[in-house]
Formats: structure tokens, C-alpha cells, sequence
């Protein structure tokens, strides 16, 4: 008997299932390298700006990465581009791990950071992709709580790695944490080598890599509102926030990984519930472009805030914990919203290409927002990064008012011909 259409063969189910926990173990050593990467290095002292040149090749090659991983994922399938992420993962741990710590320069790091750039971003991609591919095409509200169930989960995972990071860092040393995640990569690598088969979703020899730069003007448009939605978050929370924590206020690196690893806990939980969290705000059914453009608009006033109460010597640590909490929250809801409209917007049979094109813009908005966060918190401190984490946000507000309303199946009549 044929199958009915909302339903999914069980290989489908068990495959994903393989790529999210594949992707759940990279997100815990990617957010787990990172912050020993930064508290090290500023530990030996280097300024905000060297530090943050050390993720440079990380979002740099991020952007290279979606944009051909897209085109690998539906060229070779899935499966392909998660072993290569979770292998290229296994290589930078080593470099970094195998090493004598003392002997790490500048540019060597910044190359194990590219590698790690590489890693991050297949994986991802993979997952996002996966989730189109099992969801039933005619249920988008089961394709929005997917979504933000991953969404949030990763986001959960990357804080839990952020404070295993920083504690790794205090109990055991720099080389000895990167081995201890190494390990953990190379089960991940294992266990999908043995127990998937076939590859997910149905690889096209034929497909052409200028596809990967889509004609859908939705995606195009949520693309550019992902851009400076993320260089927001990141101008002030990647290299400004963390330093600030440490070398202002005095926090123990412990203390600082800890708090940000349970910000973004607590950002991954907003993330996964966000479709019920709307739902009681009033904004029912499945969100569309007003939905990210009121969400945004909010979200500028609490860096902006938090810069104001900075610069009136109220307590920091009260106004940055506050407020970032706060911030997190309208955050972690605006983000799961463009994670749905990019899997809304994606046509069917181009998921893995809309989805790397979509998320190379991401990393070009943690790009900018990596590099800006030193800069500026070097050149003016942390208010500035604040300043500039508003003007960002109303900028995606601005560009989220072209996106199409709530009707998904009329989003091809936007299509660029």
C-alpha cells in the first residue's frame, strides 16, 4: 500500500537522528575550543584585537564553506559533507592538542581556526538541510517546531561547551581539554561511519555550483537581514564581552565561560520554545517577515540600553547581566524565527544549496561582528560595541520588511526570473 504523504520511511528518522547527534557533538567541541582559544591567548596577554584576529580564518572560511558546501550536500548527499566536517574537526583539535602550547603563534591558530570554520559550518549545514528533508511538506507548523527544537538544542549544547572550555582551561590545561574533545569527535565519526546507511536525502551528480546563489528574492532578502542580525550579537559578545568580564570586573575565567555558557543555555531554551513563547505573545501561526521585523526592532533597544546605563555609572555588572538577558531572549526568539523562514522559503529540490547560501550569510555577519568586536572595544570599549550592536539590529528590522507575509506557498510568485 502506498504511503501516505505526511509520512517519512523510518531509515529517514534514523539517519537524522545520526547527523543531530553527529552535530550536537561538534557544537559541544566547537564552543568548547573557542573559549580556550580566547581565554589563552588573552591570559598571555594579547590585546582584544589579536585575539579576535585569531577567528578570523574561522568565519572568513565559514562564508567559503557554505557557499561550496551547499553545493557538495546536493552534489554528493548529506552524509558526505557531515563526515567531512566531523573529520576536518578531528584534524584542527590535533594541531592544536598535539602541540606544545608555547609553540602556538598567531597564524598557526588562525589555521586550525579555519579548520574549525570548515567543520562548524558542513556539519550545520547538514542538519538544517536534514530537517526539510524528513519533515512532511504539508505540515509547516511540524517543520517550525522541528526547526526550533535543533535550533535551541544546538545553541544549548554550544553554552554547555563554552563552560567545559573555560573549566577545562582551569582543571587541566590548555593541550590536555583539546585531546579530551578530540575524542569525543572521533566517537561521533565513528558511530556515524558504522550505523548510517545511504546517504540522506538524494544526491544530483548534475547539480550546478552558480545554483548555489539563488534567484528566490526571499531568500535572498532574509539572507541580508541574517547578516547584520548575527554581526549584533557578535560585535560585542565574541572578543569585548568575555575580555570585559575578565580584565573590568575582575571575573574569573571560570566565572565569565560559565555565565556566558548558561547565557546561551538559557538562549537554546528560548530557541526551542519558541513557538509556544510566540504563541502567548499573540503572534499565531507560523511566523513570516512582520514577525522578524517586530522582533528585531525590540531586540535594538536593549544593547542601546545597556550602553546608556554604562554611561550613567550605573553598576556594570548589574546593567551587562540585565540586559543580556534580556537581550538573549529577544534574540534567541528572532533567531528561531529566520531559522523556520529559511526552511519555509527554500525550494524543495535546492534546500542544501538555499540553506548553505543563507547561513554563508550568517558567517559573514559573525565576520564582521568578530572583527569589529576587537576594534572597537580596543579603540572605545564596550559601550561602543554596544552602539554598534543597535544600529545592526534596526538595520535587519529594516531589510526583514521585504520579506513575504504569511503565506509560504506563495513565496515562488516572488522568484526572480
Amino acid at each position: 500500500m502506498a504511503r501516505a504523504p505526511s509520512e517519512r520511511p523510518a531509515g529517514d528518522l534514523r539517519n537524522y537522528a545520526l547527523v543531530t547527534g553527529a552535530y550536537w557533538a561538534d557544537t559541544i567541541t566547537d564552543g568548547a575550543s573557542r573559549m580556550l582559544v580566547l581565554f589563552y591567548f588573552n591570559q598571555l596577554g594579547y590585546s582584544p584585537l589579536k585575539v579576535a584576529s585569531l577567528f578570523l580564518f574561522y568565519e572568513i572560511f565559514g562564508i567559503i564553506t557554505n557557499l561550496v558546501g551547499g553545493w557538495l550536500a546536493a552534489r554528493l548527499g548529506l552524509r558526505s559533507t557531515l563526515l567531512g566536517g566531523l573529520g576536518v574537526q578531528l584534524v584542527a583539535l590535533g594541531m592544536l592538542g598535539l602541540v606544545p602550547a608555547s609553540t602556538l603563534s598567531v597564524a598557526y591558530v588562525m589555521v586550525t581556526q579555519a579548520l574549525s570554520g570548515i567543520a562548524k559550518d558542513l556539519t550545520k549545514m547538514s542538519a538544517k538541510s536534514a530537517v526539510k528533508l524528513v519533515v512532511p511538506a504539508d505540515a509547516p507548523g511540524a517543520l517550525y517546531k522541528w526547526v526550533a527544537i535543533l535550533t535551541g538544542s544546538k545553541n544549548a549544547l554550544k553554552g554547555v561547551g563554552f563552560f567545559l572550555g573555560a573549566l577545562g582551561l582551569t582543571l587541566v590545561g590548555f593541550r590536555t581539554s583539546l585531546l579530551l574533545l578530540a575524542i569525543l569527535v572521533a566517537s561521533a565519526l565513528v558511530t556515524v561511519v558504522a550505523l548510517m546507511h545511504g546517504e540522506l536525502g538524494r544526491p544530483d551528480a548534475k547539480a550546478k555550483f552558480r545554483q548555489m546563489f539563488s534567484n528566490n528574492r526571499a531568500v535572498n532578502v532574509l539572507a541580508a537581514a541574517r547578516v547584520f542580525l548575527f554581526a549584533s550579537r557578535d560585535v560585542w559578545f565574541v572578543v569585548g564581552l568575555p575580555v570585559y568580564f575578565h580584565d573590568e570586573l575582575g571575573w574569573s575565567f571560570w566565572l565569565a565561560g560559565g555565565f556566558l555558557a548558561l547565557w546561551t543555555i538559557g538562549y537554546g531554551a528560548v530557541q526551542a520554545t519558541a513557538p509556544r513563547l510566540l504563541r502567548r505573545t499573540g503572534a499565531g501561526g507560523d511566523p513570516d517577515g512582520g514577525t522578524a521585523t517586530r522582533l528585531a526592532f525590540v531586540l535594538a533597544a536593549f544593547p542601546a540600553l545597556i550602553a546608556v546605563a554604562l554611561g550613567a555609572d550605573v553598576d556594570p555588572t548589574v546593567a551587562i547581566v540585565v540586559g543580556l538577558l534580556a537581550f538573549g531572549v529577544v534574540f534567541a526568539l528572532n533567531s528561531a524565527v529566520h531559522s523556520y523562514l529559511i526552511l519555509a522559503y527554500a525550494d524543495g529540490d535546492k534546500v542544501a544549496m538555499n540553506v548553505g547560501f543563507y547561513y554563508m550569510a550568517n558567517a559573514a555577519g559573525r565576520l564582521a561582528g568578530t572583527v569589529l568586536s576587537g576594534a572597537l572595544y580596543q579603540w572605545q570599549g564596550l559601550q561602543a560595541c554596544l552602539w554598534a550592536s543597535a544600529a545592526f539590529v534596526l538595520t535587519a528590522s529594516a531589510l526583514s520588511r521585504m520579506l513575504p507575509a504569511r503565506d509560504h506557498g506563495a513565496v515562488a510568485a516572488t522568484a526572480i526570473t
